[in-house]
């Protein structure tokens, strides 16, 4: 096992040469940035700042943080006022909406996203979330012979499918892996401990509560519906984990037990889908893909959009009495994504039996005999037979890309 994370870490771990071109990078532009800054001081955020980022990561957050006292009244204009700024030091800027809007500026083959926040010492001071975020690094970076196993964690939920807090994702954050890692003692400790959680497992790693039942009674319930509590080692009134879906928690505890069992380099290899490979699952049953040009506007947005439209799909195919084993959706954030539905192969009946009023209902048993032609009686109720429309998934899928509620959520929709 550890001659596999070793390699798997050569592959993810930035070269002495790849971290050198990068922080010259960051250094310049941190540097240009805080010369024409009026106010407030550029510093580095993320996986940046921890030491954590991965190789071929193309991106860093910055974070300028104004004075605590002199705009804590003015929060809201803080990205009013780095705009400003922003746009006299660079050309390009593109205005993001947050829970405080932020900048992103393209530099060459690498993006900055530049985040305007409160400087504070104390969580408890933050008027934004984003407030905290150096508080999170200076924490992490408590942590520093861990940074390797973070880096063996960020990558395995990601080729697995399960990073991201984004809301069209629901899955493990940056900062949720981290915290895991930290708390665990590294990577393999992480995997086998999540191999055997239970529904709502709840981390404290600061021991700011007596038991779980205490974390559950003092955190805000609604931060506390989903599957985990990770009580923030800054903020003991947050939960780190609540974007996190039942879902991606319970893929991540299964795809730990398989890694356990079976451990390989797979686990780490972020994979492309390929039509080829779809068709080898489905094997003799029916494979449905369809390409998708996305909508432009902000990530978390365009991907729950996208999601609702997969979603629409996916429901309306179970609803109509299609048998579908798997389906599944990727989008790789910029415009291209693909939705892909394996069903049963076997075409549906003619016919479908459908359930009306008890035959006492006189009023009612009126009204379903006029709107049926053939009915019956079954156990005191009546039953119509219906034609179907669609004994074949493709038609129904045809039809349902049609409809203004897919329309609305996608920019083109190919059937392949």
């Amino acid at each position: 096992m550890k001659k596999l994370l070793k390699g798997v870490l050569k592959d993810i771990k930035p070269t002495k040469e790849e971290e050198k071109k990068i922080k010259k990078k960051i250094r310049e532009f941190l540097s240009r940035l805080n010369k024409g800054l009026k106010d407030g001081k550029a510093v580095l955020g993320g996986s940046g700042a921890k030491g954590t980022w991965l190789s071929k990561q193309h991106d860093a957050d910055v974070f300028v943080q104004y004075n605590y006292k002199k705009y804590k009244d003015k929060s809201d204009k803080l990205s009013d006022i780095l705009e400003k700024d922003l746009k006299k030091i660079f050309s390009g800027v593109k205005r993001l909406h947050g829970s405080r809007d932020y900048f992103q500026i393209r530099k060459e083959d690498f993006t900055f996203e530049v985040v305007p926040i409160l400087k504070i010492t104390k969580a408890k001071d933050a008027v934004n979330i984003t407030d905290a975020s150096p508080l999170h690094a200076r924490w992490v970076n408590k942590s520093k012979p861990l940074a390797d196993e973070i880096r063996l964690t960020k990558q395995f939920c990601k080729a697995i499918g399960v990073y991201g807090a984004e809301s069209y994702i629901k899955g493990f954050s940056g900062y949720m892996c981290e915290i895991l890692t930290i708390n665990y003692g590294g990577f393999l400790k992480l995997v086998k401990k999540a191999a055997k959680w239970k529904p709502k497992t709840v981390i404290d790693f600061k021991g700011y509560y007596k038991n779980k039942r205490d974390v559950l009674f003092n955190l805000n319930k609604s931060k506390t519906e989903g599957p985990m509590v990770i009580v923030d080692p800054v903020d003991k009134s947050r939960n780190a984990a609540a974007a996190l879906g039942e879902e991606k928690y319970l893929k991540f505890i299964c795809i730990c037990k398989e890694f356990l069992k079976n451990p390989s380099k797979e686990f780490f290899e972020i994979k492309e889908i390929k039509i080829d490979d779809l068709n080898k699952t489905a094997g003799k049953d029916k494979l449905i893909v369809l390409n998708i040009e996305s909508l432009k506007g902000k990530e978390d947005v365009v991907g729950s959009k996208l999601l609702k439209a997969f979603e629409f799909i996916d429901k309306k195919l179970e609803k109509k009495g299609f048998k579908v084993y798997s389906s599944g959706w990727k989008w790789d954030k910029k415009k291209d994504a693909k939705f892909w539905f394996i069903i049963d192969k076997k075409k549906l009946s003619m016919y479908i039996e459908k359930e009306g009023p008890p035959k006492e209902m006189k009023k009612h048993v009126k009204k379903f005999k006029k709107k049926y032609k053939r009915t019956s009686v079954k156990n005191g109720k009546l039953y119509a037979k219906v034609k179907r429309k669609y004994r074949e998934p493709e038609r129904l899928v045809k039809d349902l890309i049609k409809k203004r509620y897919v329309k609305e959520k996608t920019k083109k929709v190919k059937l392949l």
